[in-house]
């Protein structure tokens, strides 16, 4: 068995798995109940693990020699659980790990979240392995729902852009790139790509294009940082202080550019331009 492919209970992952069920994957999953049975049938194999847990990834990894390493749910433990997947892939033999990260992840990245992934990334840099690092933007089929319930998006976004990528052609880029792998290639070792959509947009233009194909009007209100802050603290008072930060610097990131850049790496991988807002909508 060759490739292993994680978070195929997911929404990323199950497009993945669904595009190369050819390839007869190994699933690896935190709940098997969970997968849909047409994976599970499509599966060379179904492992249950979590990043947590070392132990129990190395042996769900074992025998693989290329995995699709989708990043780990948000958690305050996020960057010790990627720590632990990855060294137990070098531990069981995997050769080559596709990791999805974020757009302009770096140690100081203004998205609280990119900095989770730019540990992740430096710990496949010090691994042994060979890499493939995917760094896509925020996806475009999430502008509806972060509409509350009059259809208002609101956030500190001011007048920045953001080059929204379609969950879809991540996907895409993710099977090709795995793809290669598997059959010997390494024409996509040690790159990084950055995934984004054809157009950086304003929150208030992703609005009313995404409420367009949705039908249901969306507009976008402005709010400050202090006022964002205390509207989600009064909404989830429970929440930790390192989920706020996470959702509010969703919208910081694009008032200071951090996720504008437009890149022409998805068009490089499959040949073809990114889908526009709308197509990512319709195929969602």
């Amino acid at each position: 068995m060759t490739l292993a492919l994680t978070g195929a209970t997911g929404a990323l992952g199950g497009l993945v798995a669904t595009a190369l069920a050819d390839l007869a994957p190994l699933l690896v999953v935190r709940s098997a109940s969970r997968l849909s049975p047409s994976l599970a049938a499509a599966a060379g194999e179904v492992r249950e693990a979590s990043y947590d847990d070392g132990a129990a990834c190395r042996a769900a990894f074992a025998g693989a020699e290329v995995l699709l390493l989708v990043s780990g749910a948000e958690s305050a433990d996020r960057r010790a659980h990627h720590r632990s997947a990855i060294a137990a892939a070098a531990a069981a033999g995997v050769r080559h790990v596709v990791y999805t990260s974020f757009a302009g992840a770096a140690p100081d990245a203004t998205f609280t979240l990119g900095r989770d992934h730019a540990d992740a990334e430096s710990a496949l840099r010090e691994s042994g392995l060979t890499w493939t690092v995917l760094r896509d933007s925020f996806y475009a089929e999430v502008v509806p729902l972060f509409a509350d319930a009059e259809g208002v998006v609101r956030g500190p976004a001011a007048d920045g852009r953001v080059a929204l990528v379609g969950r879809a052609d991540v996907a895409a880029v993710a099977a090709t790139v795995l793809r290669d792998a598997v059959g010997g290639s390494h024409a996509h070792d040690g790159a990084t790509y950055t995934l984004t959509g054809p157009e950086a947009l304003t929150m208030p233009e992703a609005c009313a294009r995404a409420g367009a194909v949705v039908g249901r009007a969306l507009r976008f209100e402005p709010e400050t940082v202090e006022e964002a802050y205390a509207s989600r603290a009064a909404a989830y008072p429970d929440e930790p202080d390192w989920q706020l930060d996470a959702w509010v610097s969703t919208y910081t990131a694009i008032a200071d550019g951090s996720v504008a850049e437009v890149s022409g790496d998805v068009r490089a991988v499959l040949g073809r331009d990114p889908l526009p807002l709308e197509a990512c909508l319709t195929s969602a």
